[in-house]
């Protein structure tokens, strides 16, 4: 997990979204007001020809061109006429789950997911490894014979409804290399590794790519509890914790798009030295503790979901990992008046609740004298929102008005 900042590896902070590759298998990109319909009938399943027009400022005339032409693309399924109204029966809208295909990337400090999601943010098919640390060759060949692998379990009509390959990596792969045990010097082949282009070079896909954290933030305000709360902090905690902050329904990532470097930020341990964010709240962390009491830390690799209680050390981890995200989440809503503080991460749903419960003890603890605190809750993705927010780059960018402006008021433009 990255340290919470957005740039890619290897590279300077750049815009949060990115693609390289061109591919046979494209799809035309939809008009914008194609993709204002798309956008509105994701964000409000259900909705009618005159919702639409009401909702976008389209003509009905318009608006009924627009969707003859998306159901016969079929990107927007009928569902059953709604009677009992005056005038002609409302039929719903709904999109396609099989419309679309997008592949989504996690590249985690300790294991590596890829995933197959559908138009609606469904994972169909998903492939999962372990290892010691990252090296860029082996990625790129989970990632390459990963892809081939899931394809050869769809039709040929469904491969040729995949977007893209869409990857979610951390913020500088070679820093911190000494927490995750890896050799001195060998994580350095991250530096300058351009992994965009080299997976572009060996796919017939667009590839995409964005922060991890970045990622599992926007994976949180399209497919999760984001349409609550307009104003956000978010921390997922995985190997190293991160997060993104969204305000106004958008991901902000500020001027160098390194905003929500949530992982840098400076807290007490229990010793009252400051430490930053990520030295305690972390995965790593937890897996050091199990490594000094003899007990092996591999099975928190296996699969986020699988993990059993692990006694003491899990109780003390939990302890001060909410001891610390309770100080960063004062801090933050010090500067922001946010409506919520969204914790996350890469283990099973009955460990991020005793960390919310935690964290929220913690709070109560500490001097919010002119703090107005946020509500402070799990989120609903889980641990694969960093590869959903990787799979869904592809799919905005060809479908959908960006995850970053989706749940303002968006103009439209009358005729196209």
């Amino acid at each position: 997990m990255a340290a919470g900042g957005h740039a890619t590896p290897g590279q300077n902070p750049q815009p949060p979204l990115a693609v390289a590759g061109g591919g046979a298998n494209q799809i035309r990109v939809r008009a914008h007001n194609e993709r204002l319909v798309l956008s509105l009938v994701r964000q409000h399943d259900g909705l009618s020809k005159a919702d639409l027009a009401r909702r976008t400022g389209l003509s009905a005339q318009t608006v009924s061109v627009i969707m003859r032409a998306l159901e016969k693309d079929s990107l927007l399924i009928r569902g059953e006429p709604v009677r009992g109204r005056v005038g002609q029966p409302s039929v719903p809208m709904h999109l396609n789950p099989d419309a679309v295909f997008s592949f989504g990337v996690k590249i985690g400090r300790r294991s590596a997911d890829l995933i197959l999601m559908d138009f609606v943010g469904s994972i169909r098919l998903k492939l999962h490894r372990t290892y010691r640390y990252p090296m860029p060759e082996a990625i790129i060949e989970f990632v390459i014979e990963g892809v081939a692998t899931l394809e050869e379990q769809l039709s040929a009509e469904q491969r040729g409804r995949i977007a893209g390959i869409g990857i979610a990596a951390p913020f500088e792969l070679w820093n911190w290399a000494d927490e995750v045990g890896a050799p001195a010097g060998e994580m350095e082949a991250w530096r300058g590794f351009d992994l965009q282009a080299e997976i572009a070079a060996r796919v017939s896909h667009p590839v995409y790519l964005q922060n991890d954290a970045t990622s599992a933030c926007g994976a949180e305000l399209v497919f999760g509890i984001g349409p609550r709360y307009p104003d956000f902090v978010y921390f997922y905690v995985g190997s190293f914790v991160g997060g993104g902050i969204v305000l106004n329904s958008s991901i902000f990532v500020g001027r160098t798009g390194t905003a929500g470097a949530l992982g840098s930020l400076p807290v007490r341990d229990k010793t009252g030295q400051n430490r930053q964010l990520l030295e305690i709240a972390s995965i790593f962390v937890l897996e050091n503790l199990l490594l000094e009491r003899g007990i092996d830390p591999q099975p928190l690799w296996y699969s986020a979901d699988d993990w059993v209680d692990l006694g003491e050390a899990m109780d003390l981890w939990i302890r001060e990992s909410a001891d610390a995200l309770a100080q960063a989440i004062v801090s933050s809503a010090s500067i922001i008046d946010f409506a919520a503080a969204i914790i996350d991460g890469g283990f099973p749903a009955w460990v991020r609740a005793r960390i919310v419960a935690a964290t929220r003890d913690a709070v109560a603890k500490l001097d919010l004298q002119g703090v107005l605190m946020p509500d402070i809750v799990e989120g609903q993705v889980g641990a694969q929102a960093r590869a959903i927010g990787g799979a869904s780059l592809p799919i905005f960018a060809r479908y959908l008005i960006d995850h970053s402006v989706l749940f303002k008021e968006i103009d439209n433009v009358e005729g196209t």
